[in-house]
């Protein structure tokens, strides 16, 4: 079969593990010369393939794929950009004049489900236009919420991060606790989904009087008045209560807790949940309050990583490029979950057109029914996803993630304007 160059790019928010992908992707596709000639990388994901700013992956040898492997964030570059509906035929056209510039025929695009849309829609694109590109996603997201895969790689070691975090800010809560009684809560992302709030319930492994001692998700309605008794029963007992807010909780009417933010295309930033929650905790109730937000800390500790969902994310990347060899286009490789105790998976084909912008929520057997905690299915859920740590190189006495030689691939067309 033809020979064509491999396009790779981000999507979306990153994650500790996305470059775990990048990095199997390039050397799965090294693999194989007869079917891939260049690998490129889009700088800023979609953005950059219009801009046709592009790096070539040739320049990283074997050590500089090692360290591409375990960096954290994402080395390319990547962007929040759905492919439009207004416009989109501009749009379309350009990024095939991009394809055709370069002799991309595999385009594998990283991220979450509005990336699962476009792969879909470029996949449709191809085959309306007669043009040889198959278009294969690559799984990833710290929410865990892309529907058709057990689990998305990213989450479990911002899970792991997460648990991590509240296990230790409650030991150290609970040795400061005075006759005052104290709060502290803790921000974590998630618009719709629950997934790494969830996730923090590890840190107490079961036992009731450890934090954290309350978990609200968005699954769940929040109910003031409920909360706040649960809030006093555990200060009253304990001295203290850690409490786990995702952002996205609704009030019964539907609105936000706290939004930070609304650009003109209606995108919410959100943000502040926690910081409201301890603030209403204090007014009500006079409690001594603290909040945190761990915010881009928690989808970037790559000190941190989860052994699981390291090669989970290499995994997919190398299944990617499989794929796409294999003439399979508008799918992604995703997780199955075989066996929970020992833990084992496989990955498998999915089709990006059913699941595509769909989110998966946490199921009603993770909620508890009074919506202030999760249950122990979440956790059995979970905690096979944070196993095992991954070592780093270090220098000084921090992570040595070390520098990468992203060199661009001199541009073919008029430059792109927006």
């Amino acid at each position: 079969m033809k020979q064509s160059n491999l396009l790779y790019a981000h999507s979306g928010g990153v994650t500790a593990v996305i470059n775990a992908s990048a990095a199997a992707v390039i050397a799965a596709a090294r693999t194989r010369p007869e079917r891939v000639g260049k690998v490129f990388a889009a700088r800023r994901g979609i953005l950059g393939v219009l801009a046709e700013d592009l790096y070539d992956t040739e320049a990283f040898d074997e050590e500089a794929l090692a360290r591409l492997m375990l960096r954290p964030g994402g080395a390319f570059g990547s962007c929040r950009f759905d492919l439009p509906s207004e416009d989109g035929q501009r749009v379309t056209d350009r990024l095939f004049e991009v394809f055709a510039a370069h002799d991309i025929g595999y385009f594998l695009y990283n991220g979450g489900n509005g990336s699962m849309d476009a792969v879909a829609r470029l996949h449709d694109a191809a085959r309306e236009r007669g043009y040889p590109l198959v278009c294969v996603g690559v799984p990833k997201t710290v929410d865990n919420d892309i529907v058709g895969t057990d689990c998305c790689p990213g989450f479990g070691s911002a899970a792991k991060y997460l648990a991590t975090s509240m296990l230790e800010a409650g030991l150290d809560i609970a040795s400061m606790v005075g006759s005052r009684g104290s709060v502290f809560v803790m921000e974590v992302m998630g618009r719709n989904t629950g997934w790494l709030a969830a996730a923090t319930a590890l840190a107490a492994n079961g036992d009731p009087d450890a934090a954290p001692h309350i978990v609200l998700v968005p699954e769940a309605t929040f109910d003031e008045e409920a909360f706040l008794a649960e809030v006093r029963r555990v200060t009253e007992r304990l001295g203290y209560c850690a409490i786990t807010v995702a952002e996205g909780i609704r009030r019964p009417d539907g609105s936000l807790i706290m939004e930070k933010s609304r650009d003109p295309r209606g995108y919410v930033q959100l943000g502040g949940a926690g910081s409201a929650i301890a603030r209403m905790i204090h007014e009500r109730l006079g409690y001594k309050h603290h909040w945190a937000i761990p915010d881009y800390l928690q989808r970037s500790a790559g000190h941190w990583l989860s052994a699981v969902d390291h090669a989970q994310a290499v995994a997919v990347g190398r299944a990617a490029v499989e794929l796409a060899l294999d003439g399979h286009g508008g799918v992604f490789p995703a997780i199955r979950r075989l066996a929970d105790a020992p833990y084992r998976w496989e990955v498998a084909e999915e089709d990006t057109g059913r699941i595509a912008n769909l989110e998966r929520r946490l199921p009603p057997a993770f909620v508890r029914a009074d919506g202030l905690h999760v249950t122990q299915a979440a956790c059995d859920y979970i905690r096979p996803l944070i196993q095992g740590e991954v070592a780093q190189a270090t220098r000084d006495g921090l992570p040595d993630y070390g520098p990468l030689p992203l060199v661009m691939v001199p541009r073919r067309l008029a430059r792109w304007v927006a």
